[in-house]
This record gives C-alpha cells, sequence and structure tokens, in this order.
C-alpha cells in the first residue's frame, strides 16, 4: 500500500506516469514484483516470500548513485498517454516473468536435497510441483502482459514515428523475449523435454532475455529505445557470477532429475 501511495504522489508531482527513466522503471518493476508475490500468495506462500525478496533487491538498485531519482520534464516523443498504456503493462510482465525466475531457482534448490530413501523427499516434491506450477501460471500470466505490451508499443510507434515495426533492438529484443517464454511454455508438448527439471532450468535462464531486453539494449546497443550512441560500457562483474552460479546449480539439480515428475 505504501509503496502505492509512493508511485502515486510522484506521478501527481510529475505530471506524467511514474515510469519514464531508469530510476522510475526500477521502481515500478519491484512494485510489479510485489503484485505477483501477493497475486499467488493464496496458491502458495512461497511466491510471497520470494517476491519480497527480489522486490527489496531491485528498491536497493534503483537507489544506488548510477540512479538518477530527479522528476524532470518528459522529452516530446514520451510526452503520450501511450507512456502510461506500453511501459506500465509491458514493465508489469518483468515483474511476473521475475517471479517465474525466483521459482525456478527454488525448484533446482530443493532438488539438490532429494535422495535415494530420504524421509523428507515426499515434502521436498510436492513443494516442488506446488512451485512448478505457480512458476507456470505466472509465466502464462507474465507472457500475455508482454505480447500485450508490444503490441502496444507497434500502435505507439505508429504515432509515433508513423510505422509499426522497424527492427529497432528493444523490439527485436522484445520479440525474442515473447518466442523464448513461448517455447518455454510449449515444453509440454515435447515428450522427451516433458518434465519439472527442464522446465525450471529453462525458467531460470529465460530471465537473462529480460535482462538484455531491459538493461542491455539501453546500454549496450544502439537505436532508439538507447542511451549507449556507440559507446563501450563494462559488463559488471556479478553478471559473469550470477550467470555461472546459475550453471552450477543446474548441473547439481541435473544428478537428481529423476526423482522428478513430468509436467
Amino acid at each position: 500500500i505504501i509503496h502505492s501511495i509512493g508511485l502515486c504522489l510522484r506521478a501527481y508531482l510529475a505530471d506524467h506516469a511514474p515510469w519514464s527513466n531508469a530510476y522510475e522503471s526500477m521502481v515500478y518493476i519491484s512494485w510489479a514484483l510485489a503484485l505477483s508475490g501477493i497475486f499467488f500468495s493464496k496458491k502458495s506462500p512461497i511466491a510471497l516470500s520470494l517476491t519480497s525478496i527480489l522486490a527489496g533487491i531491485v528498491l536497493f538498485v534503483a537507489h544506488l548513485s548510477e540512479m538518477d531519482p530527479q522528476i524532470t520534464n518528459l522529452v516530446p516523443v514520451l510526452n503520450s498517454y501511450w507512456l502510461t498504456i506500453h511501459v506500465s503493462v509491458i514493465t508489469a510482465s518483468y515483474g511476473f516473468l521475475g517471479l517465474c525466475a525466483l521459482l525456478a531457482i527454488f525448484t533446482l534448490v530443493l532438488m539438490c536435497f532429494l535422495k535415494d530413501g530420504g524421509k523428507y523427499n515426499a515434502n521436498i516434491l510436492r513443494n516442488i510441483t506446488e512451485a512448478t506450477r505457480i512458476n507456470e501460471m505466472a509465466m502464462i500470466l507474465g507472457l500475455c502482459l508482454l505480447t500485450a505490451g508490444n503490441f502496444l508499443g507497434a500502435i505507439w510507434a505508429n504515432e509515433s514515428w508513423g510505422r509499426y515495426w522497424s527492427w529497432d533492438s528493444k523490439e527485436t529484443w522484445a520479440l525474442v523475449s515473447i518466442l523464448v517464454y513461448a517455447a518455454i511454455l510449449h515444453i509440454r508438448m515435447i515428450p522427451k523435454l516433458c518434465n519439472q527439471y527442464n522446465f525450471a532450468v529453462s525458467s531460470m535462464f529465460a530471465y537473462w532475455v529480460i535482462i538484455m531486453t531491459y538493461f542491455g539494449v539501453n546500454y549496450f546497443l544502439v537505436g532508439m529505445h538507447s542511451y549507449a550512441a556507440g559507446e563501450a560500457v563494462q559488463i559488471p562483474s556479478y553478471v559473469y557470477w550470477g550467470f555461472f552460479m546459475m550453471i552450477v546449480l543446474s548441473l547439481l539439480a541435473y544428478k537428481k532429475r529423476h526423482f522428478v515428475s513430468k509436467l
């Protein structure tokens, strides 16, 4: 409630939607994460716990020195009602898809504790199934928001630049994100891949596509949505460490994949 009031106050003071720059969008994504946790909290308290952690981390990143919290005037192209519609929908999808990545990591960690003849295997497998079901529901909702946001962005692009699609770097990576998550949701159609382990691994690594769409395009690629302008930007070391830890977790859980069931 306090977070929502804060967004409303900023919108009132700025006289525009509170997601027009990097700082505001991070605050909004953390709000969407918290909302996704509350949305699925009746299904499982795990969702609320995980999203609370990630929402706090996102808020922490938003208040680092690199982020400018100052309220500024909108550039002309953003001075449109489509800012409220397009950005709110497509950015909200990042919160639900972030929940998918968290649930996938949680599932893989639980798999590491499975062992032959373990007395807690039944409880662990029940939690894995519960997390997988919520993961799938959150992914369906996140993909719907992402797809709708992409179509709304095309309408805005036509009003602003006179074309619906131009293969701009942000547009391209948004399309890649849609295709990746659509492919993951269709894993159940492939008998050899239709299991909880593969779904968790793919859900976890898929969020890197969203990170690339949100951060990578803005700072590493050149386009109408980016800030790079051809300048080289150093990739933080924690990005490599995060990817490496995901690979390690996947390998540790891979040894226990025979315990889990099909989707």
